[in-house]
């Protein structure tokens, strides 16, 4: 099965026309009518490709998904929906979830967007303080609206996708009904509010982002001439939310058969099924991700030679995983590390092949990851780190190059607030005239090349009674001994006297069968320590069988969590 193919030549996109991000689907249906927009594993097929079997995709056209997406946005009209309107969208990854994200932002609505991996508590929390007026999703969505009906007063506006609920209009007869597939043209402004998304809470508890239309058409247009996408590509997303920007780019998005929320344990023949069916040239998947699906094709000598580019964030990309993925994808192809957040993204890149022959043995030896040099359009700057609110850019102490410090930036694609938590604003958020800085809450230094290189989050820092000590740095060299996966630094009391402690996770097949192995692996991790001024001060060590990390990406590591462990383990 195929898709379009790309043009040879790349013509830069310009979104330059564009107010609403809704409608980049109606320049490509316009464009490319004809081609796949989204295909995703038919209801009810088995969980895992059986060997010789492939799976069943639905499939749906620019031009359909057009016509759905301008279904539901009429109809939401029709409901009375005004715009600015607040609607949560909680359907699984699929064509409905891509028709309705495109149908919210046509009609105006602000839509609210909610990781359902952060679990129950958080999701009714972040659901609860965006204060949603609707909801738009699946049955078991409403069965929790209607459970918790006090945490969502302003609730009214309510539809369900694939299937009925009491006191809500279904989809497929409402929206079906609507005769008009034609867009409703609503008028919205570049500056004006279309979504709130949730940050991972890997340091605190989730916080609502406001993106702007023109923070969307923004990311857009900088990923596309970054990357030199052409409309066409086909991308198998590990990652829901990018399947926004491709349709945007005019890229098919195939979603693979797998859990979102566990990237970490995919089952790597269902990616090899979609790229291979769809000869997909690119892929956008956590690093977690394309580790399991790596180790796999190296395995079972599998090869993806369709694919030239693979993207991969929420995390370093450790260098082994970047040689395994260069060993199975296309010869010319390579791996792309975008740096960012959710309040600011994209912000820097770094390609596999310089990580390879370049930055990765300064990363062995506690240097920090080189997340790459500034998209165009992107200003940042080290500051001397400061845990408290800076509420003006004279305020902040700039460093020079290679000093560590935190991390600010400035640019379109950055956030102005958050909507829920809205504490948080004076701790991110810097004045500089009639601009403003976001500080990131990494730590790390700018090179002489104008790269930034990262040495983790501020929060994680240990403060000893003696130096402070970085993460990332501290972890990648014990990250070079043959038999550990991963590590985490964490600090064990009070900040200025903590005692630091790295906790280590073996790859499974060199979990110590003994004590004796045990005691044997933590000397040589110890020995290893004691070659470096970064880590010769640690004393303790200790094994974890996995390490605990974020429901989006399953590679950030959740240290706080550590930090309490570790004690108990310390005694």
């Amino acid at each position: 099965m195929k898709t379009h193919t790309p043009s040879a030549e790349f013509q830069p996109l310009s979104l330059e026309s564009l107010q609403n991000i809704g409608y980049s689907l109606t320049e490509m249906a316009n464009r490319m009518p004809d081609s796949i927009a989204v295909a995703c594993p038919r209801r009810g097929q088995p969980q895992r490709v059986g060997p010789g079997k492939k799976l069943d995709y639905e499939t749906v056209t620019f031009a359909d998904l057009e016509r759905k997406s301008n279904q539901i946005a009429n109809g939401l009209i029709e409901m009375g929906v005004q715009p600015g309107t607040r609607i949560a969208l909680m359907v699984p990854p699929g064509i409905e979830f891509v028709a309705s994200v495109f149908g919210l932002f046509k009609s105006g609505v602000v839509t609210i967007l909610i990781d359902p991996g952060m679990g129950r508590k958080n999701m009714l929390q972040c659901l609860s303080d965006a204060q949603p007026e609707g909801i738009l999703g699946i049955p078991m969505a409403h069965l929790a609206r209607s459970t918790f009906f006090f945490k969502f007063p302003k609730c009214k506006y309510n539809v369900v996708i694939k299937g009925i609920f009491p006191g809500c209009k279904s989809a497929t007869g409402f929206f079906n009904r609507t005769d008009n597939t034609t867009p409703p043209w609503v008028k919205r402004k570049r500056e004006d509010e279309a979504a709130i998304i949730f940050t991972t809470g890997s340091t605190g508890p989730p916080k609502g982002v406001l993106y702007r239309h023109r923070i969307f058409i923004e990311q857009c247009e900088q990923i596309a001439n970054y990357f030199q996408l052409v409309p066409g590509g086909t991308d198998v997303s590990g990652f829901p939310l990018f399947a926004l920007f491709n349709i945007a780019m005019g890229t098919t998005t195939v979603f693979p058969q797998m859990d979102p929320t566990r990237p970490a344990q995919v089952y790597p023949p269902n990616i090899i099924d979609a790229v291979e069916q769809f000869g997909a040239n690119q892929s956008f998947g956590s690093p977690a991700l394309w580790n399991t699906v790596a180790n796999y094709c190296v395995k079972h000598s599998k090869q993806l030679p369709t694919i030239k580019r693979i993207l991969s964030a929420g995390a370093p990309v450790p260098p082994p995983t970047l040689r395994k993925i260069k060993e199975i994808i296309a010869p010319d192809g390579d791996t792309f590390t975008p740096y960012g957040a959710t309040e600011a993204l994209p912000i820097a890149c770094n390609s596999g092949s310089v990580v390879l022959g370049e930055t990765a043995g300064r990363t062995d030896v506690g240097e920090g990851t080189c997340v790459g040099k500034r998209f165009p359009k992107i200003d940042w700057q080290v500051i001397a780190i400061d845990d408290n609110p800076i509420l003006e850019i004279g305020d902040t102490v700039p460093l020079e190059n290679g000093v560590v410090g935190e991390l600010m930036v400035r640019g379109p694609v950055v956030s102005d607030q958050y909507v829920t938590r809205t504490e948080a604003n004076a701790d991110h958020k810097v004045s500089d005239a009639d601009s403003f800085w976001h500080r990131m809450g990494d730590v790390g230094y700018l090179d002489e090349q104008d790269r930034f290189w990262f040495c983790g989050r501020k929060t994680h820092r240990v403060q000893t009674s003696q130096h402070t000590m970085f993460t990332i740095p501290c972890e990648a060299i014990i990250n070079t001994h043959p038999q550990i996966y991963r590590s985490a630094l964490v600090g064990v009391g009070i900040a200025g006297n903590q005692r630091p402690v790295m906790i280590c996770e073996p790859n499974p097949e060199h979990w110590p069968s003994s004590n004796a192995n045990k005691d044997r692996l933590l000397t040589e991790i110890k020995s290893l320590a004691e070659q470096f001024w970064q880590t010769d001060s640690i004393d303790d060590f200790l094994l974890h069988q996995s390490l605990p990390v974020d429901i989006r990406h399953n590679s950030k590591i959740f240290r706080e969590q550590l930090r309490g462990w570790a004690s108990q383990e310390l005694g």
